[in-house]
């Protein structure tokens, strides 16, 4: 071989370059990626910065959100929570360390669900379910309202007490489904396809009490919205608290902030009504008597210009009394007439007013003032004596007696669900122990399963 040979040149890299050129590898090869798993390691950096490791049960990977990207996260994250992120692949070059740069953050679980909410909610909205103009009026005077709810929740009893308060005399109609669950959604379609082929009630009203989104996903089914949309008898929805909005409520000919307030909504005061009433009845007699006295007035007038003569005095004195009979009769008559109006008007709201049940009341009431007066401190005596007992009868099966005794009750820490079983927990998941007196934060360290029978 020759001395002048070519030397071969050698690419040789520096650690640096190395780092770098993997991380653009990296960096250009994967698309942002939603991975999903637990916190552990959190820092928070006083510069705003987070860094953390996301894992799962076999591996775990480092991870870093920066200010400008965390400053817009909804919740405060923690070691051991799960949660959703989207990130970059990417490496740390001084250090060589593969990790993964977090975009946007979520809570697991509850974040799919918010996002299938709102792919659904925009969805719909396109199709035109949630216009204005194919909402129904709701009718001012039901006589039958339907409820679609559950018969052994809180809202169907606030439901009856409001409507049984403002209008006893209407009819209800409940039609029991089950509103939390794999197949409640199902149930409530179908339930309002039966109301509207039935077509007995003038207004339905789709209720239940307040809960997480979770507990509230079945009015946010699309089969549950397509029903209300299609169903022809005008529906009010009353779905958790004021602050739930459900795909339901969207579609609903009218929303309310809870279950109560809907029936609030659909039925009339009968109170208020009667009270209008009254006043109605109080100024006609007040019209028509001032309309009689001044025409007394005038006729006393008219009397004092007579003529002197006392023959023709005695003519229109003869006269005068006439015509004030004639006046009198034809006021009575007018009153007899104004009267029968109005009796016709009570008759007819009387199938939709306690008035009968009222004025019966009103009469029985100056007899029994006298008898109230002198039961009043007999009746206080038995109320209290019966609030006595109630109270020792609530505090013998209250949960908090049971607590006294030395039991506890564990819940998760994340959601309060009770926890009956320690399949249910992993390790490292937390939970809050409540006591007779005070709460014991605890993390579970391990688990075992036994079977008491």
């Amino acid at each position: 071989m020759s001395s002048d040979t070519t030397t071969i040149r050698r690419d040789i890299y520096s650690i640096s370059r190395l780092n770098r050129e993997v991380r653009t590898l990296l960096e250009g090869s994967l698309p942002l990626l939603w991975i999903e798993g637990e916190i552990s390691n959190l820092t928070r950096h006083s510069s705003g910065h987070w860094y953390f490791s996301l894992k799962d049960e076999a591996a775990q990977v480092r991870c870093a959100m920066f200010r400008n990207r965390n400053m817009n996260i909804g919740f405060k994250p923690d070691n051991g929570m799960q949660v959703l992120i989207r990130a970059r692949i990417s490496l740390y070059e001084a250090r060589g360390e593969f990790q993964i740069i977090a975009e946007h953050m979520e809570e697991a679980g509850d974040g799919a669900l918010r996002r299938a909410y709102e792919i659904l909610k925009h969805r719909l909205q396109a199709e035109g379910l949630f216009n204005p103009d194919h909402k129904k009026s709701l009718p001012p005077w039901p006589r039958c309202v339907g409820i679609i709810t559950s018969p052994t929740g809180a809202a169907i009893h606030d439901i009856l007490s409001t409507l049984q308060r403002r209008s006893p005399l209407l009819s209800v109609i409940v039609y029991p489904v089950l509103v939390q669950g794999t197949s409640s959604a199902a149930q409530i379609a179908a339930m309002i396809h039966t109301v509207d082929l039935r077509n007995e009630c003038d207004v339905l009203i789709i209720a239940r009490g307040g809960g997480s989104l979770e507990d509230l996903w079945s009015f946010n089914d699309e089969q549950v919205a397509r029903a209300i949309y299609a169903c022809s008898v005008p529906i009010v929805s009353g779905i958790g608290h004021e602050v739930d909005f459900t795909i339901a409520d969207f579609v609903a000919d009218q929303r309310a902030p809870t279950p109560t307030a809907a029936a609030e909504l659909i039925s009339p005061n009968q109170i208020e009504i009667d009270s209008r009433l009254q006043q109605i009845q109080s100024r006609l007699v007040q019209y028509l008597q001032n309309r009689l006295t001044q025409s007394q007035r005038q006729i006393e007038w008219l009397t004092r210009r007579l003529p002197q003569p006392r023959r023709q005095l005695q003519n229109w004195m003869q006269r005068l009394d006439e015509i004030q009979l004639r006046q009198q009769t034809v006021m009575r008559f007018a009153l007899r007439q104004h009267g029968s109006h109005l009796q016709q008007f009570i008759q007819r709201l009387r199938s939709v007013s306690p008035k009968q049940m009222l004025t019966q009341h009103q009469q029985r009431l100056g007899y029994q003032t006298e008898r109230l007066r002198r039961n009043m401190t007999q009746q206080l005596v038995q109320k209290q004596q019966r609030l006595s007992n109630l109270a020792h009868a609530l505090d013998t099966i209250s949960p908090l007696a049971t607590l006294q005794r030395g039991y506890a009750i564990a819940t998760r820490n994340d959601d309060n669900r009770l926890i009956q079983d320690a399949a249910q927990i992993h390790k490292n998941t937390l939970v809050d122990i409540r006591l007779a007196h005070g709460k014991l934060h605890c993390r579970v360290e391990s688990t075992s399963s036994d079977n008491l029978k």
